[in-house]
């Protein structure tokens, strides 16, 4: 089970949003660089990104940011991108950048055709997004949902040919109030490609409930608010993650 840091950039700055509000953000670092060496030296595999404004803005915004994370992290460990990302030059720009995977999120829901699209130019390297409550799909920063079920929408792209999906139940996103294991596990049975949970990860209760269930195709868990307050030490955590997948 892959534990994987959340770097949300919301004007240059580290937040965290409680259920995708934008006006409810907390910021967690000024320097986003410095969060992602942070991260690194506790031993991060993989560093999950989001631009927020970009998000809601359609575009990409706090490309800087990025980049500055990309130099600190060099080679060292794959980087995932996510936040307004909606045409495939964009994609082109930030794997030259030397991000390792692109995930598309509204603009899937909004246009399959140019998921499609990703998934022919630049395979390997496209994963989705699918942001959901009540198992409906949410789009535009979550502000809009959608009729869209989430199996049959992961169904529809896993069949493009997309790496995996991150699953967000996002009324726990944010909130501290635990990994919607049944869902996500609901989700990983329908699919032959890997599912990573995302989305009110509390503690080391819910690494364990994960770890139990990681057979049915659940590969990691995006780690974001717990890590930045200290409900869960991230290398530990991590730790004990590794010490169940060996036993």
């Amino acid at each position: 089970m892959l534990l994987i840091p959340a770097i949300d950039l919301k004007d240059g700055k580290c937040v965290r949003l409680q259920q995708g509000d934008m006006n409810v953000s907390t910021t967690f670092g000024e320097d986003p660089a410095a969060m992602a060496r942070r991260w690194l030296d506790a031993g991060a595999r993989r560093l999950h990104l989001v631009d927020l404004n970009g998000a809601f803005a359609g575009k990409p915004v706090n490309e800087g940011a990025v980049k500055a994370i990309l130099r600190e992290v060099g080679d060292e460990i794959p980087v995932q991108l996510g936040g307004g990302i909606r045409d495939l030059d964009t994609i082109e720009r930030y794997l030259d950048d030397g991000i390792t995977a692109i995930i598309i999120g509204t603009a899937a829901v909004k246009n399959p055709g140019f998921l499609k699209d990703a998934c022919t130019a630049f395979g390997g390297h496209v994963i989705v997004g699918l942001d959901a409550r009540d198992g409906k799909v949410a789009t535009d920063g979550w502000s809009k949902l959608t009729g869209h079920e989430v199996v049959d929408l992961a169904r529809k792209f896993e069949d493009y040919g997309v790496e995996g999906v991150i699953y967000t139940d996002i009324g726990r996103d944010g909130m501290l109030t635990g990994i919607n294991i049944e869902a996500t596990v609901k989700l990983a049975r329908a699919l032959t490609m890997p599912v990573i949970a995302s989305g009110g990860l509390a503690g080391m209760a819910d690494i364990e409930a994960l770890c139990a269930v990681e057979s049915e195709g659940i590969s990691g868990v995006i780690c974001g608010r717990s890590i930045y307050t200290g409900a869960l030490d991230f290398a530990a955590a991590q730790a004990r993650a590794d010490e169940l997948a060996a036993t």
